[in-house]
């Protein structure tokens, strides 16, 4: 199940596709109860929101992103050429799965388990393109899996609290700059780390929900090798993923419409510049430069019950993405941007219902990257890179819910009060 994708979809290197339900609203109100249980992934509360006896979802993304990269390679001191071959399309196409099981032991306990891909990158750009000294290829990939219990402590308020097993492999590819035929320097390292996810849901009144919600960071060790034409070094390197904070609404405004709101926050800041050091003395290799900002996502949206069978959604968000002009580098041309979707969902039987999102992502201005002067990557032996990226992602997500003891709950419905 380790995923990747082509550049960040939730700012960083991190994936925000972990739902189909909540794909179809740009994921306004995803740390609330719903008909969906995939909301534990940010708030393991919302999992008191699940059915009788037992029920799975299997949630399903494609990502098909377009990220192109053009700009003018200077030389430094190393005599290299100088360069303008554009990157090509460094995005590459990415199938993203998420899976959720729940069993509700009693009237106000949900014992759960979250099988997911939270953070992805892939980016590969033309072998011999003019940034290739900077980067050629980025892959980052992961699996987390959550145990999780919810808790209703009365008609208003819900408590859950979850563990994060997580694996993450990366790969960083660059060419050589003083070695005849610019081969590839490889940097790759992998690890298991732990963490905790908590949360709470809150009703004050018929109709208003609010969730908050919370994932750790999980330090990650990661234990890997550089590989040049010369050998082969054995390295380290520490890091901490960022943890995320999640605020969400949802308001009932009829029987049958629902609005729904979400602000995150994402620590990215925490990340810094990890040493990668050489296991056999602990002598420095590189630094990895994210030097990142913290992230920021706003999104709202709503559903509209057509019938009681069908319902239909829409919304949008702005993410005011980590990576500013100052740090941008080949290897993630991130920056912020505006997410619009629409979705569907549709009950085909008192126990099995289908969703159905699709989003649209462009970036909100002009991405330029700068590599000279004070940037944190420009090397003046290489030389200087300047350019722009220009890159959009289309994404569709597709899902199956199923409960195996009775019937699902249905969005028009409170799934602890019944109204």
């Amino acid at each position: 199940m380790c995923a990747t994708a082509g550049g960040a979809l939730a700012g960083g290197f991190a994936l925000r596709e972990q739902s189909s339900y909540y794909q179809g609203m740009s994921f306004a109100g995803y740390g609330t109860t719903g008909p969906s249980i995939s909301s534990m992934f940010w708030n393991p509360a919302a999992l008191s929101g699940a059915g009788a006896g037992f029920t799975s979802e299997a949630h399903n993304t494609l990502i098909v992103p377009e990220s192109k990269i053009t700009g003018t390679f200077t030389p430094g001191l190393l005599p290299v050429p100088p360069s303008t071959t554009p990157s090509g399309d460094i995005g590459s196409d990415a199938y993203i799965p998420a899976s959720y099981i729940a069993y509700r032991l009693n009237e106000r306990a949900v014992f759960g388990v979250s099988v997911n891909a939270p953070f992805g990158l892939s980016t590969k750009a033309n072998f011999n393109w003019a940034g290739q000294f900077y980067s050629r290829t980025s892959k980052v990939s992961s699996l987390n899996v959550t145990p999780t219990l919810s808790y209703q402590i009365n008609d208003m308020l819900a408590i859950g609290l979850g563990l994060q097993i997580q694996q993450l492999k990366v790969r960083l590819t660059s060419a050589i700059p003083n070695v005849p035929g610019f081969p590839s320097q490889i940097l790759e390292g992998n690890d298991v780390g732990f963490g905790v996810t908590a949360g709470l849901t809150f009703r004050p009144m018929d109709g208003t929900e609010i969730g908050l919600g919370y994932r750790s960071g999980i330090s990650q060790k990661l234990d890997g090798n550089v590989i040049t034409p010369a050998g082969t070094t054995g390295i380290g390197a520490d890091l901490i993923t960022p943890d995320m904070v999640t605020f969400s609404v949802k308001q009932r405004v009829s029987d049958g419409f629902r609005v729904f709101g979400t602000v995150e926050w994402t620590n990215w800041s925490r990340l810094k510049a990890p040493r990668v050091y050489a296991q056999a003395n602990g002598a420095t290799v590189t630094n990895l430069q994210f030097n990142y900002d913290d992230g920021w996502f706003f999104a709202l949206g709503g559903e509209y019950d057509v019938n009681e069978d069908l319902t239909l959604r829409a919304g949008a968000a702005y993410e005011i993405s980590p990576v500013d002009d100052a740090i941008r580098s080949t290897r993630l041309p991130d920056n912020d941007r505006i997410w619009l979707s629409a979705g569907a969902s549709y009950n085909w039987s008192d126990n099995l219902a289908f969703d159905l999102g699709y989003t649209h992502i462009l970036t909100a201005k002009s991405t330029p990257i700068n590599i000279s002067g004070t940037h944190q990557d420009y090397n003046p032996a290489i030389g200087t890179f300047n350019g722009s990226a220009d890159s959009s992602v289309n994404i569709v997500s597709a899902s199956m819910r199923y409960n195996w003891g009775g019937a699902l709950p249905r969005p028009q419905k409170d799934p602890v009060r019944g109204y």
